[in-house]
Parts: structure tokens; C-alpha cells; sequence
């Protein structure tokens, strides 16, 4: 078979991937080598990371779809356990320029953003000059994002959703890739500001940084007693996470998994008819229609990083809570029955049948 074939109904292909109906989605050839470049690609990066980060593979790797998937993500997590270290190194190996913005009360939108200032030209004439905020950046950590005000949070989701800055009428485009990982404690309440559900819902994924194992903790201590300073180096560009952006989106899904992904969101709203038992039992309410978007182009990422041509139902599943636990809000009875959110999402995808 050459690099030009069709290969995404070949044998090989994930047993759970239901056969590209006929005529029902738009043939896409995609060449072998160019996936096996995307995925050695990520090897590389993952490799790297590994220097400066001990365990938490699965984080890792959603972070590294949510980039290329050009979404954003939201970590939770105690203090302490590599969020930050997490993101600095990701902008090494990314060769991406890196701000940090440590959210506080008094932190205004300006200060995220940037304004506008007065200074004195060549001839000496007063000019009024925009000074940029840390915000532009192609990589931006948002540190303890729950601990500013409403006002400077919206600022903050504002360029999120549209990577670019208004400031007084003017607008100003941020280099791409753009990519936000905000994080916040989920211990600490007083001097907080929760985001809203709206805003929640700019993010792609919710990934809760869990606390590393005993061996996993022995690894960190002895990683920081040779050097503090992250020693990944550089593997790929801002153009390269572009093309595989474009790659990942010539990926075909098959109706049949696009409708099961549909159908998962579908049934985290209690109110529809078809929704299972467990939606009605326990949930408040459900996702947005971003959660469906989100799944679809998370999941031709995730085939891409595991050498497969199609998206297949794996994906779905495996993405499915990182995507669902901040966009849907569980009631008193799932309380009660002591069951977490990503409890009742697991419920809910192992209800809903798959195909059509």
C-alpha cells in the first residue's frame, strides 16, 4: 500500500470503528508517512516533557491534544504538584514564548491585557502608544485564575474565545498558536471568585493534577535535587502545531461514531425524553453543544497520536470526561449517593448504546 491509498477502512483499523458508510462522508486521504510523522511528533514531545516531569502521563497527554486541538485547559490541583513546572516546560519543548499571570483580587483587566500609554515621540510630541499585557504570549499560564475578580476573569475568557484584544475600539490580533492553561486550588474558598458555568465552558478540558505516587514523589525529590531549572529542549515550532492542527482536521469520523459522541452529550440533559436514568436521577443540568464540538476534535487528534487514520469509538470514550466534568453540574441525590461527577459521567457513556 502506498502513502496515497485509502487506508482508513483497511483492516487494521481499530475493531471498534464502525466501516465508512458509502457516499455518506467525503472520502479524505490522508498519507501514511504524514501520520507517522504526527505521531512520532508527539513522541518526541512527550519524551522531552518526561525530563521535567515526573508521572502524569494522562495529563500530559490531553494537554498536548487541547494544543493542537487549538482549545484551552483547566487544571485543578493542591500546590505542589508540577502545574506550573508542567507549563514552562511545555514552552521549551514547543519553542513557544511563555507568560505566566499570577491572579490576585487586585488584579485589574489591564493588567492582563495591556492599555494604553502616553509617551514622548522622536520629536517630542506626546503619542499615545499601546503597551501589550503578558497576555500575548502563544503560551499563557493563568495561575490560580479563580482568585481574580469577575471583571479581570472576563477579560482573560474574552481573549480566550477570540484570541485578540479590544482596548478602546482598536483590536489586536495574538499570534498563533494562542493556548490558556489556568489553574486553580480546589482546597483554598476564602479570597476566591468561582468561575461562572459560562466561562467554564471556554475550556476544552478540565484535568485534575492528582497527587503523585510514592514513587512517583521519590522521582520529583530526586529530579529537584540535580537542578530546578527545566532542562527539556526545543522539538517543534509554533508552524509545526499549526500543520498538525490542519492535518487533525482532514481526519474522516464515521457517522456512527460522530453520532454516538453526540448522543453522549445528548443524554447528560435530564430534561429529554431519551436521556438514561442516570442523567434523570442525577443530574442538574448538561452540557453545552461546545462539549460536542469539543469531543470531535479532541478525538481526530487522539486517533492522529495513536497512528490511526479515523476516530473510532475509543476516543470518544476516552475524552469524554476531561471534556464533560466542568460542563455538566450533578443535584443533591448523586451527593447523597456519594458519587462524584465523573461518577455519573461514567454511567452515562456506558448507557448510551453506540451507532445511531
Amino acid at each position: 500500500m502506498n502513502d496515497q491509498e485509502m487506508i482508513f477502512n483497511a483492516p487494521e483499523a481499530v475493531e471498534d470503528t464502525p466501516a465508512m458508510p458509502a457516499g455518506e462522508c467525503e472520502a479524505v486521504s490522508l498519507p501514511t508517512s504524514e501520520v507517522e510523522r504526527f505521531s512520532e511528533r508527539v513522541g518526541a514531545v512527550k519524551a522531552e516533557l518526561a525530563k521535567d516531569v515526573v508521572g502524569q502521563s494522562d495529563i500530559i497527554e490531553n494537554v498536548i491534544i487541547a494544543i493542537i486541538s487549538g482549545g484551552n485547559v483547566l487544571l485543578e490541583g493542591v500546590p505542589g504538584v508540577g502545574k506550573t513546572r508542567l507549563v514552562r516546560s511545555l514552552g521549551k519543548v514547543l519553542s513557544l514564548p511563555f507568560s505566566r499571570i499570577q491572579f490576585t483580587p487586585d488584579l485589574m483587566p489591564s493588567d492582563v491585557t495591556g492599555t494604553n500609554v502616553v509617551e514622548k515621540d522622536e520629536s517630542g510630541r506626546l503619542v499615545t502608544k499601546f503597551r501589550e499585557g503578558p497576555i500575548f504570549a502563544n503560551l499563557v499560564l493563568a495561575d490560580e485564575i479563580n482568585r481574580a475578580t469577575p471583571k479581570t476573569q472576563s477579560a482573560m475568557l474574552e481573549v480566550m474565545q477570540e484570541h485578540k484584544v479590544t482596548v478602546n475600539n482598536v483590536s489586536y490580533k495574538i499570534d498563533e498558536p494562542f493556548f490558556v492553561l489556568a489553574t486553580e486550588n480546589p482546597i483554598e474558598q476564602d479570597g476566591t471568585y468561582p468561575l461562572p458555568e459560562a466561562q467554564m465552558d471556554r475550556f476544552m478540558f478540565k484535568l485534575i493534577v492528582k497527587f503523585p505516587s510514592k514513587e512517583e514523589l521519590v522521582g520529583i525529590v530526586r529530579m529537584t535535587q540535580v537542578t530546578m531549572a527545566e532542562t527539556a529542549e526545543a522539538v517543534i515550532g509554533g508552524e509545526d502545531i499549526l500543520a498538525m492542527r490542519a492535518l487533525a482536521a482532514t481526519v474522516p469520523v464515521a457517522d456512527e461514531v460522530l453520532s454516538y459522541a453526540v448522543n453522549i452529550v445528548s443524554n447528560t440533559h435530564p430534561e429529554l425524553d431519551l436521556s438514561p436514568a442516570s442523567a434523570k436521577k442525577y443530574v442538574k443540568y448538561g452540557a453545552s453543544p461546545r462539549a460536542a464540538q469539543g469531543l470531535i476534535t479532541a478525538a481526530k487528534v487522539r486517533a492522529l497520536m495513536k497512528g490511526r487514520f479515523n476516530v473510532s469509538y475509543e476516543d470518544v470514550i476516552a475524552l469524554a470526561t476531561p471534556i464533560l466534568r466542568h460542563r455538566i453540574k450533578v443535584n443533591y441525590a448523586a451527593v447523597n449517593d456519594k458519587l462524584t461527577t465523573d461518577d455519573v459521567i461514567s454511567m452515562i457513556v456506558k448507557e448510551t448504546p453506540k451507532g445511531r
